[in-house]
């Protein structure tokens, strides 16, 4: 708490005077930053009015591995995954408004590619989480685990966008139903 009144500039009783505990500060601080996902979701919605849908796709999986990739969020995430033992209801609660929240957005629009047969999808949900790993996985998990060599440069993200495309249009791209005995 005292280095928390000292970043703020302001007594400790003060901080006391708007949060009760530290539990409470800390939960704050973590949901107050998922409040950040919503200018996201906007360019998820924007995917289905867009003509060329490989290049739409490949810039949202760039703009989505910039948005996460970013030392601020990584170090959000391992924070709250760190503290997911002692907080299991803020950290469901972080993965309700971040995450899930891009899981779903993904997947109604995809849902909306599908019924404009631009797309092949039987599941939303599924296909939602396929793009979303096949863009961030990688990234994502050299962030986590090594933040050091989080930073991507311009090409690498380019790079990582067009290949989990690429694949993703492989397996949902216009074209005949496959289906699986």
């Amino acid at each position: 708490m005292d280095d928390i009144a000292a970043a703020a500039g302001v007594s400790k009783q003060t901080i006391y005077t708007h949060f009760s505990s530290k539990e409470q500060l800390f939960g704050e601080l973590v949901l107050s930053n998922a409040d950040r996902v919503s200018q996201f979701l906007d360019r998820i919605e924007a995917l289905v009015a867009q003509p060329d849908l490989a290049a739409a796709l490949a810039a949202l999986a760039r703009d989505y591995i910039r948005f996460v990739i970013r030392p601020e969020v990584l170090r959000l995430r391992r924070l709250v995954l760190g503290e997911a033992g002692r907080f299991p209801e803020l950290a469901r609660r972080y993965y309700e408004l971040v995450p899930e929240r891009v899981y779903q957005a993904l997947a109604k629009s995809l849902q909306t590619l599908a019924e404009q047969r631009r797309l092949c999808v039987d599941h939303p949900m599924i296909a939602a989480g396929h793009f979303a790993w096949l863009a961030l996985g990688m990234p994502l998990d050299r962030g986590m685990f090594n933040p050091s060599e989080a930073a991507l440069s311009d090409a690498e993200v380019d790079h990582q966008a067009q290949a989990a495309v690429r694949v993703f249009l492989a397996a949902y791209g216009p074209q005949d139903t496959i289906t699986f005995s």
